[in-house]
């Protein structure tokens, strides 16, 4: 299991297209992928789940990684925070 901290720092928070990006690359992999912010945790496999966590641009976020492709996985969620979410 690996557990990330991110800090959104686009002002708009995580809106439809960066949530819609996020969700299009966790399901290229078979790991258990969640997302927490505050107390709230849940899985990584839908744009409601995430719009429904009201990520304001600021906030902290962790995702966890769980499974036979974690490292793989917790790659592609770093370059996509790093990288990817700067041109959406």
């Amino acid at each position: 299991m690996i557990t990330k901290n991110y800090i959104i720092t686009a002002a708009e928070g995580m809106h439809a297209r960066p949530a819609t990006a996020l969700v299009k690359l966790t399901k290229r992999f078979t790991s258990a992928i969640s997302i927490k912010k505050g107390d709230r945790t849940v899985k990584l496999n839908s744009l409601l789940n995430i719009l429904g966590l009201a990520i304001k641009g600021g906030d902290t976020i962790s995702i966890t990684t769980d499974g036979e492709d974690e490292v793989t996985a917790s790659v592609a969620i770093d370059t996509f925070f790093q990288e990817e979410l700067k041109h959406l």
